[in-house]
């Protein structure tokens, strides 16, 4: 076969540094707005960025020319220095150093877009750690908690 033929649906999250409620409503669609022109300008299509006052979501499509740890090396770092220049208020702000990362088959891409647009109201119940712990488990992914969180 003379063809790559790839199709790789990404949901990946990551939180700010100690989970610090910098993502503001007054910031976040343009925060959103610039991780999802990250994604395209390295050629993984966003299908959705999302997220709440202390972590962000994000469902992709991982392109075959880049490694997932590439991809969210670029976004952190490079929505992370834009960020700070946005407001006075963000000039403390960082990302936590890990991330998660969890294929979606494609019959789950609508589920987890809803899932991540409604990002507001699902925070109402739950903190982002218990989210996170929920997505481990899910996926079935052993963790230390002691490294998990930063």
């Amino acid at each position: 076969m003379g063809q790559s033929l790839v199709k790789n649906y990404m949901h990946i999250v990551f939180s700010t540094k100690h989970r610090k409620p910098f993502i503001l409503p007054k910031f976040e669609n343009e925060l959103y707005g610039y991780i999802g022109g990250i994604c395209k300008e390295l050629d993984c299509q966003p299908i959705i960025v999302g997220g709440h006052y202390d972590h962000v979501h994000i469902l992709c499509m991982l392109s075959k020319k880049i490694a997932l740890m590439k991809l969210v090396q670029e976004i952190k770092q490079s929505s992370s220095k834009w960020f700070k220049s946005v407001d006075e208020i963000l000039k403390e702000f960082y990302w936590q150093d890990g991330y998660g990362a969890f294929s979606v088959n494609y019959k789950g891409v609508d589920p987890v877009t809803r899932y991540i647009a409604n990002q507001h109201e699902h925070h109402r119940n739950k903190t982002f750690k218990r989210e996170f712990r929920a997505f481990l488990k899910m996926y079935n992914i052993e963790y230390d908690e002691r490294y998990v969180w930063d």
